[in-house]
């Protein structure tokens, strides 16, 4: 029999779940600052992480999430079978001048801020038909490469509008296998087994990229929320599910003006999941008292939120089960200087709580 099932037009059900084995997060000064402070693995003081430019700096902030991780899973780089990670940056150059340090057969992705979602979905499917024990996810981003990448050079001191967003400094890494996450007291132990309790990852919705003409880079939450509607509604759809059969429903980036908007779009289907939706981008920042605008955005937001703060309340049961849909907008700085729209693409990953006997 094999270890997935079909279900409706874009969905996988795994047989048998695939856990969740250890996750970590590297985050910068400024996410450091904000409500989940407490939350996350690292916070570095210093935005170059030690080098001497914004790339390498987020490749070294990459790379040492992901040994974090797999540190945390009780094992070592060799123990990995493959990585998918992914970043902002064109050529994936985050990820692949990061990860290939660690010497890991490696996958380079680009979902653009829904990058871990990605991940994890690969990732997810790899375990359960059995190519690898071991799999490794990851994302990043960094305000710094990502301004520099898409929008200004950091000297120029641009006025941003009302609906931007503020891109995370930040990493989050999970270690996915076929076996619980291992108990005791080696170093950096997980946290993600408590009390026999665990997560696993049961079913991935793969977006659709979907564009409804937007032009305006600066509102990045417009662009994604449709992609996100419809894979809510096509993930509610293929399983026959209600929202109330989640505990949170949580999307990555979409901010202030991008939730407005899906409640909005989600409506029109009668929908409602306002009483259980998170947004990543809002949870990493007070964005009154730190001036973010809209809120978060970047690769590293869904990822080090999913690993610092979403993971850790599955695990010890205050959520049972969670529907996580990491957002992305799909520009590059030359589709956007040839006055291109910018389609939005969003995956939907269902996590669980499990108890272990």
């Amino acid at each position: 029999m094999s270890s997935t099932v079909q279900m409706g037009k874009a969905s996988l059900a795994f047989h048998e779940p695939v856990y969740i084995q250890s996750a970590a997060s590297i985050v910068g000064k400024k996410e450091g600052e904000g409500p989940l402070k407490h939350c996350f693995d690292m916070i570095s003081e210093d935005p170059r992480f030690g080098t001497d430019t914004w790339e390498n700096a987020e490749s070294t902030l990459q790379k040492e999430t992901a040994i974090l991780a797999i540190g945390k899973a009780g094992l070592k780089p060799s123990d990995i079978r493959m990585a998918f990670a992914g970043d902002l940056l064109a050529q994936t150059i985050a990820s692949s001048f990061g990860i290939a340090e660690i010497g890991i057969p490696f996958y380079g992705l680009y979902g653009a801020c829904s990058t871990i979602g990605e991940s994890l979905s690969l990732g997810a499917m790899s375990v359960a038909a059995g190519y690898g024990s071991h799999i490794l996810c990851a994302a990043s981003s960094h305000f710094a490469t990502a301004e520099k990448e898409f929008r200004f050079p950091l000297g120029y001191g641009n006025q941003r509008p009302l609906s931007a967003t503020w891109t995370v400094t930040g990493s989050g890494a999970c270690v996915l296998g076929d076996k619980p996450p291992l108990s005791g007291d080696f170093p950096n132990a997980s946290p993600l087994r408590h009390e026999n309790g665990c997560a696993v990852i049961t079913a991935v919705t793969t977006g659709t990229v979907i564009d409804f003409g937007f032009r305006d880079s600066l509102n990045m939450g417009g662009c994604m929320a449709p992609a996100a509607s419809d894979t809510i509604s096509r993930h509610l759809t293929d399983f026959r599910r209600q929202p109330s059969y989640y505990d949170a429903i949580i999307t990555g980036d979409l901010g202030r003006v991008g939730q407005r908007i899906l409640f909005d779009l989600l409506g029109e289907k009668d929908i409602s999941i306002s009483s259980r939706h998170y947004d990543c981008g809002l949870l990493i920042f007070d964005n009154d008292a730190q001036d973010t605008h809209s809120g978060g955005s970047g690769c590293g937001c869904a990822a080090a939120v999913l690993a610092a703060f979403i993971l850790p309340r599955i695990v010890s049961g205050q959520w049972k089960k969670v529907l996580f849909v990491p957002t992305g907008a799909m520009l590059s700085k030359v589709s956007f200087n040839e006055g291109e729209s910018v389609p939005g693409i969003a995956h939907g990953i269902v996590i669980e709580h499990v108890q272990l006997s």
